[in-house]
C-alpha cells in the first residue's frame, strides 16, 4: 500500500459538477470508476458525503471502522482521512461541496454545524437509515443528479434546498440516537463554540483555561457543560483533537516524527513521544506500522 496520501480538490474530480466547481455529485459506482486513487487511504478539502444502496465491506473514518451496507450514509468535514474497503460491488450516491457553497448563494454556511453529523466525533458520522426513509434519500439524490445534468435556471439554489433537505431528515433519525446534538439550550450553544474554537486552535491552545477565557465563562463552568453535553473533561476533549491530526500525519511517512511533534508545537520530541504513547499505548513509529500492516 502507498504510505504517502493525497488531498484531493473538488475541482480535481472527475463527476458531474457545477459550473462554479464548488459542487459535485454522482451515482457512486461511475465515482469510483472515474476516481481510482479514492479507493487509497486520502483526505478532502471540502464536505464529502456518501450513500450506500447495495455493496459490502468497510469504512475507516479517522481510525475507526465502520460498516458498509445498504441504507448507510456517511458524512464527512474537510481534512478527515479515510479510506474505503470494499468485498463486493458497491453503488449508491456521492456528493461533494466547498465549506463556500452555501455562502455563495446568500446562505450562511454556519447553519451545516447544526447538523449532529458534522462535529468533530466521528461515532456521529455514519447513521444507517430506517426503511421508510431510504426511499426519500434517494429520491433526493436522483433530483440533485437530474439538476446537475439540465442545468436550468437557478440550479444551485434548488440542490442547496434538496441538500438541506436531505441533511434535515437524516438529522431526524440522528437525534433520536443522539440527543445531545438536539439540544438547542445556552449551554449546548457554548459547547458547539468551544468545539469550533478547537478546530482553530488545538495547534497553540492546549489548556481549558486558554479556551473558557475566549469563551469568556471560568474553567470549571466549561468544564460542567462538557461533562454535561458528552461525559467528557474539557481537556479529554483538546488531547484528542491533538492525538487526532498526530494520528492523521502518522499515516503520510513522508513527514518524521520529529516534524510532527514541531508541526504540533511540540518543541521536544521525545516529550511529544511520550504524549503520544501515554495515550494510544503505542509510540508513533509503531502506530504507523501496524496502520499499515492492517491496511
Amino acid at each position: 500500500m502507498d504510505k504517502t496520501y493525497p488531498t484531493f480538490d473538488i475541482c480535481n474530480l472527475i463527476t458531474n459538477k457545477l459550473s462554479n466547481d464548488l459542487f459535485n455529485a454522482d451515482r457512486f459506482h461511475g465515482y469510483l470508476l472515474n476516481n481510482p486513487p479514492i479507493k487509497k487511504v486520502h483526505k478532502h478539502s471540502f464536505y464529502h458525503l456518501v450513500y450506500f444502496t447495495s455493496g459490502k465491506g468497510q469504512h475507516i473514518i479517522d481510525f475507526k471502522s465502520y460498516p458498509i451496507e445498504a441504507g448507510s450514509i456517511y458524512f464527512m468535514r474537510p481534512g478527515q482521512v479515510h479510506r474505503w474497503e470494499f468485498e463486493s460491488d458497491v453503488d449508491g450516491y456521492v456528493i461533494n461541496f466547498s465549506a463556500t457553497f452555501f455562502d455563495q448563494l446568500g446562505i450562511n454556511s454556519s447553519m451545516i454545524d447544526h447538523f449532529p453529523f458534522f462535529n468533530i466525533f466521528s461515532s456521529g458520522q455514519m447513521l444507517k437509515l430506517s426503511e421508510s426513509n431510504r426511499v426519500n434519500i434517494v429520491s433526493i439524490f436522483e433530483d440533485i443528479l437530474r439538476e446537475l445534468c439540465e442545468n436550468h435556471h437557478l440550479a444551485p439554489t434548488i440542490i442547496a434546498a434538496d441538500l438541506l433537505r436531505l441533511f434535515v431528515l437524516s438529522s431526524r433519525e440522528m437525534d433520536a440516537e443522539m440527543p445531545i446534538f438536539a439540544k438547542t439550550n445556552y449551554n449546548s450553544l457554548l459547547f458547539k463554540q468551544f468545539l469550533d474554537l478547537i478546530e482553530e486552535n488545538f495547534k497553540e491552545l492546549r489548556l481549558p483555561k486558554d479556551y473558557a477565557a475566549l469563551l469568556y465563562i471560568t474553567s470549571n463552568h466549561l468544564n460542567f457543560i462538557c461533562k454535561d453535553q458528552i461525559n467528557m473533561s474539557s481537556g479529554e476533549i483538546i488531547r484528542n483533537r491533538i492525538l487526532l491530526e498526530a494520528k492523521r500525519m502518522l499515516v503520510n511517512v513522508e513527514l518524521s516524527v520529529a516534524a510532527i511533534a514541531i508541526d504540533l508545537n511540540f518543541f521536544d520530541t521525545s516529550y511529544f513521544i511520550k504524549f503520544f504513547k501515554k495515550y494510544t499505548q503505542f509510540t508513533p513509529e509503531a502506530f504507523r506500522k501496524q496502520y499499515y500492516n492492517k491496511s
